[in-house]
């Protein structure tokens, strides 16, 4: 019998529950100093960015296929120029990374929520979305799950982007095709500014009468998923009608780009994952 996709987030966070999720035992700060602070004994971190800088956690351990889940709350208000970040990667100039990337913008308009995918150095392979809840009021939980098989970007339990492993099919008719399964990859959390281009393309800046900005997180979860089937999610999300609709909806509804796409870009046709 498959199992459904939201049972198997549920284990797999059950498995990663485990395990302290302690921000003392779990990161290191690794720049910024005293603006990431771990408060409340270890269960939350702040990040915060002034004129000055901003700064950046990292994960203690490395992960060769994982489900890994965070809470946060973003910077209220005003947050034009600023960009928080939740992501895995690699080190070197062929490295891997799954990005959730968290776009600030001016008071009352929502933040767009940027995602991409490296693979042996080379990204190019973003899809963008508008949040369908205000994600400075409360704190929300994304997600990745990474195997062998393909990567789910998930907000609050729903699915919102699948990328699949289709080396094997896509290797023989374009070589700079790849898909992350061979570097182990920590997990990276900062909130920086980047008003040359986060917001409308670097038209609004950072408004610095409003600094400090901050951001809070918490209930940071990760769980290697080498002992599970990985191919087991791959089939529960063709098999449960649910999440399957769930990721339709907030495509159609809140997807704003997708590189396949961008004729602009690629006017010669998409790359071939895309077909």
């Amino acid at each position: 019998m498959d199992t459904p996709l939201h049972l198997l987030f549920l284990l797999l966070a059950s498995s990663a529950a485990l395990a302290s999720a302690n921000f003392y035992n779990d990161v290191d700060i690794t720049w910024g100093n005293d603006r990431a602070k771990i408060l409340d004994n270890g269960q939350q971190l702040q990040l915060t960015l002034d004129r000055s800088s901003g700064c950046g956690i990292q994960s203690k351990q490395e992960y060769l296929f994982a489900k890994i889940d965070i809470q946060m709350k973003l910077v209220p208000g005003n947050s034009a120029g600023t960009v928080t970040t939740f992501y895995l990667s690699s080190q070197g100039p062929k490295h891997d990374e799954i990005d959730f990337e968290f776009l600030g913008n001016l008071s009352g308009d929502p933040y767009i929520l940027h995602t991409n995918v490296f693979a042996q150095g080379l990204g190019g392979r973003e899809q963008q979305f508008y949040l369908w809840f205000d994600p400075t009021l409360d704190f929300h939980t994304y997600s990745v799950l990474w195997t062998s098989n393909q990567i789910i970007f998930s907000v609050d339990g729903s699915p919102v982007r699948v990328f699949k492993n289709r080396e094997t099919e896509l290797g023989k008719v374009d070589s700079n095709y790849h898909y992350p399964k061979t570097q182990a990859m920590r997990v990276y959390s900062s909130l920086w500014n980047a008003d040359d281009w986060a917001t409308r393309g670097g038209l609004v800046k950072t408004d610095w009468t409003k600094a400090p900005f901050v951001a809070s997180l918490r209930n940071f979860n990760a769980a290697a998923t080498s002992s599970f089937d990985a191919a087991a999610e791959e089939v529960a999300l063709e098999s449960n009608q649910e999440q399957k609709q769930r990721l339709q909806w907030v495509r159609k509804n809140y997807m704003i780009y997708d590189y396949c796409a961008d004729t602009k870009r690629f006017p010669q046709g998409p790359p071939p994952e895309c077909k």
